[in-house]
């Protein structure tokens, strides 16, 4: 299976301690040049950007059409990481993409690519045994706090699909 990721999830995952879940499902996330770009290059963050660069299971690829990039970009707004994302997705023939943005799961949809978000990946690994309820309501508290932008309303309705009462 090829899973293309975009900026969000890798550094929400990684913010709340668990990056490891994507190896745990899909084993090999590719992230083209410019997400690796994003989730790196600003010095703020050495913490994150060194576990980036040392994760075993980051796989990061160049995009063969850029002039593709250029134009989903100018013509639907989104940014590098994201149009990225969507290009590679079509040229390795991939199976997923990870992506959190409104914007670019919207496009994302019409371009009929198979899409899931952070949000998605933590109901799936809770379905797959690989969390508890418990541990996916600290999750959602953790990306909240971290100021991940997650509306209060979705986060209750993952507490209610794991056997939780609303919290948020």
């Amino acid at each position: 299976m090829i899973v293309i990721s975009d900026t969000t999830p890798i550094l929400s995952l990684l913010k709340a301690g668990q990056l490891g879940l994507l190896e745990k499902m899909y084993q090999t996330i590719v992230i083209p040049e410019a997400v690796y770009n994003e989730l790196t290059g600003n010095n703020s963050y050495e913490t994150e950007w060194k576990a980036i660069e040392s994760c075993p299971f980051l796989s990061v690829e160049k995009v063969d059409n850029v002039e593709s990039v250029q134009i989903l970009r100018n013509v639907t707004g989104l940014d590098a990481g994201e149009s990225e994302s969507l290009v590679l997705y079509g040229e390795k023939n991939a199976d997923l993409l990870v992506i959190d943005e409104h914007k670019g799961r919207s496009v994302a949809k019409k371009m009929s690519v198979e899409h899931i978000g952070t949000v998605g990946i933590l109901m799936l690994a809770y379905d797959k045994g690989m969390l508890a309820a418990e541990e996916v309501r600290e999750i959602l508290e953790i990306l909240l706090a971290c100021d991940i932008r997650l509306s209060r309303k979705l986060c209750n309705k993952v507490l209610v699909y794991v056997g939780l009462e609303n919290h948020f």
